[in-house]
């Protein structure tokens, strides 16, 4: 388990890594929406 010093640092990180994941997440979802209407055209 961390110590209690390096939570502010997990905090951050995880933070972080949860942002990339929703935006990336979103982009994703673009860009193959994009890719079906380019097909079905």
């Amino acid at each position: 388990m961390a110590e209690n010093g390096d939570m502010t640092a997990h905090s951050g990180t995880y933070e972080g890594f949860i942002g990339l994941m929703k935006w990336g997440s979103v982009a994703t979802a673009v860009v193959v929406a994009i890719v079906i209407a380019l097909l079905a055209s």
